[in-house]
């Protein structure tokens, strides 16, 4: 890329390298802390606008990679300013709900061709369980009638009833409470047995574990029994969410930007039997996204079973910034 070799070149000479840094400094600011979010409003009913994409724009023909065959991609957008900064999602029915890092809900049927398409927006109620200081909403799950959400700065957990997304029970987990600044819970799953799994996003790109919290039931429930374990990470990588794959096992998305390469993403599935206090979650990768493949900062994953077939959704999250675009990426996943 033309930029790539720009960034190289003023990378070999002592002058080059200090304004490399600093020009290296403004755009992690800008990645780091992204603008606010539009001021809160209430729900509303507004247009979904849809574009479709090529798995690989260099070779549209282009169906595979990895494990993973490319069904269709969207790059979305709408005229609501607070559409955008997608963070996790559920799919179920032909439905998708995605909700945004700062706590607003967004409901729109799965994109089956371009054009426009309604979308509901609905803001979290700020309630005893999200202090009105943090939306930093990072991951959701669903079950029956219930659903989680993690709140990544608080290190909390609520549970809300879906219908009208009144909370019902909230918790900080005494395990999650060092989990600084950005650097705390962005996956949640549910495994068959009932207990629950909070991946943290983790600090460190050299440190070779992120923490994970295992919970005998409900994290929502104050005092809930838990154990500490970790997860084995890709180097340079961060767990962004995860998602309990229709055989019981997990898929785990893992995201990395560089300033050279720009932005990648990596599929892993683990196994999940047996977790117990102390151990390690180690994936196979399966996928993996980077340049010239359609990709940007993929945070939201959601496996369904459909028509036989496991299906892979990814979604990005654009940071409400101009240069970088809500995709969502479908895949099935064969293997599975």
């Amino acid at each position: 890329m033309k930029l790539a070799r720009i960034l190289n070149e003023m990378a070999e000479s002592r002058f080059g390298r200090m304004l490399f840094l600093a020009v290296a400094f403004v755009l992690l600011a800008t990645i780091v802390r992204p603008p606010p979010p539009p001021p809160p409003a209430g729900p509303a009913d507004a247009r979904l606008d849809i574009v479709a994409i090529a798995l690989d724009e260099q070779d549209p023909r282009r169906r595979r990679v990895g494990e993973l065959v490319f069904l269709r991609g969207w790059a979305l957008s709408s005229q609501e300013p607070r559409f955008g900064g997608i963070s996790a999602m559920q799919v179920e029915n032909g439905q998708v709900t995605a909700l945004s890092d700062t706590g607003t809900i967004f409901r729109f049927a799965v994109p089956r061709a371009p054009g426009s398409a309604p979308l509901r927006i609905e803001p979290l109620p700020q309630t005893a369980g999200r202090a009105k200081s943090s939306h930093d909403t990072e991951a959701m799950l669903f079950s029956g009638s219930q659903a989680w959400i993690a709140l990544e700065r608080q290190n909390g957990v609520v549970r809300f009833r879906r219908a009208d997304w009144r909370e019902e029970s909230a918790a900080r987990p005494v395990l999650m409470r060092t989990w600084r600044g950005n650097t705390g819970p962005e996956g949640m799953v549910r495994l068959r047995d009932g207990r629950f799994l909070i991946f943290s996003e983790g600090r460190d790109h050299g440190a070779p574990f992120s923490a994970v919290v295992l919970f005998a039931g409900d994290p929502a429930v104050p005092d809930t029994p838990t154990a500490a374990l970790n997860y084995r990470r890709l180097p340079g990588f961060r767990v962004t969410d995860a998602a309990t794959m229709p055989d019981g096992r997990l898929l785990i998305l893992n995201r990395r930007f560089s300033l050279l390469d720009g932005a990648s993403a990596r599929l892993v599935v683990a196994e999940s039997a047996g977790l117990a206090a102390g151990a390690i979650i180690e994936g196979r990768e399966i996928a993996a996204l980077r340049a010239p493949l359609a990709v940007d900062n993929m945070e939201a994953l959601s496996v369904v079973r459909e028509g036989g077939r496991t299906i892979v959704r990814i979604a990005s999250d654009d940071n409400f910034m101009g240069a970088q675009r809500t995709l969502l990426l479908e895949f099935a996943w064969p293997a599975a």
